[in-house]
């Protein structure tokens, strides 16, 4: 599918400062069994994670289509935290929990305790300084707080930063939360949020690509239709950056011209007038996707942060 390039969402974005993160939370898997507990869940190899270092990850059904989506991290080498949607918390923290059986892991609900923000930005840089991760997914402690680097937007290195309320806040200037959110989307790293639960199974999400999925490691809820989606060529959707000219929402389907019965995707996630969006492969063959209808709004497909194979988006 062709795009327009002059009808592009061509604004900058600017990220500098820390902003307040109330969509996320925090899980906290306590115990000797932890790592290996989260490792027979979740996508991502947890049993090698280093203190250095951060994972994505996806929490899936026995059918392989994701209830949850994570970012996990060692504080030692049995305390982990996972940072989540914040309206999936409770329900995930609960199914989870019914798994450890005779498991040493006791799962809580840490977001009271712990406060997450989200830095960006020159300002974020020079506060952290040497503290800082180098690299994507990497994580260090600065100052008692725990501090991951995320995917970079338009040349921003971003960070969650979390740490238990005694710990004073960054003194960085205020970054709109809505901006946050738009880097969020922009970045093209997708969060299951309530909207989007049991809906897609990894890579519609882009998730192998993004180095969410160990495909080494043992088995996990859904593991089996996951292994065959990557091996045996199923791979038939994808998550693209969309733009339109009204606001978009999460759970929001989209129609392709071509096949107006039926929907050709579902927003994953958006802010403002930009979503993340997953949609047949089929759909970027010529024709318009449009927003709740297949009489909507136009979108407008924009440029993901990373590369997908060739061979599925030509």
């Amino acid at each position: 599918m062709a795009a327009d390039d002059n009808r592009r969402m061509t604004t900058s974005l600017s990220l500098d400062g820390a902003a307040p993160l109330p969509h996320w939370g925090l899980i906290r898997a306590q115990g000797d069994d932890a790592a290996s507990f989260l490792h027979g869940q979740l996508t991502n190899d947890f049993s090698q994670l280093g203190t250095a270092e951060a994972r994505l990850a996806g929490y899936c059904s026995a059918k392989g289509r994701l209830l949850a989506s994570f970012i996990g991290w060692k504080r030692s080498a049995d305390d982990i935290l996972l940072a989540c949607s914040a309206d999936l918390l409770a329900t995930t923290q609960k199914r989870l929990s019914m798994f450890v059986l005779r498991a040493k892991c006791k799962l809580s609900d840490a977001s009271g305790q712990w406060r997450l923000l989200g830095l960006a930005g020159p300002s974020a840089d020079a506060f952290l300084g040497a503290a800082a991760p180098t690299q994507v997914w990497g994580k260090s402690v600065h100052g008692g707080a725990d501090v991951v680097r995320l995917p970079d937007v338009e040349g921003a290195r971003r960070y969650l930063w979390a740490a238990p309320l005694d710990v004073p806040s960054p003194a960085l200037p205020t970054l709109d939360e809505a901006a946050w959110r738009l880097g969020e989307v922009k970045s093209g790293v997708a969060r299951i949020e309530a909207a989007t639960v049991d809906q897609f199974v990894p890579q519609m999400l882009n998730y192998e690509v993004l180095g969410g999925v160990d495909f080494q490691k043992g088995c996990y809820p859904g593991q089996e239709v996951v292994a065959r989606s990557q091996y045996r060529g199923t791979i038939k959707r994808r998550s693209f950056l969309f733009s339109g000219p009204a606001e978009l929402k999460a759970g929001q389907e989209v129609f392709h011209d071509a096949d107006p019965s039926q929907p050709a995707g579902l927003v994953v996630n958006a802010a403002s007038r930009l979503a993340l969006v997953e949609l047949k492969l089929a759909a970027l063959d010529g024709g318009t996707v449009h927003a709740g209808a297949a009489d909507g709004p136009a979108l407008i497909r924009e440029e993901l942060p990373y590369l997908l194979p060739s061979a599925e988006t030509a």
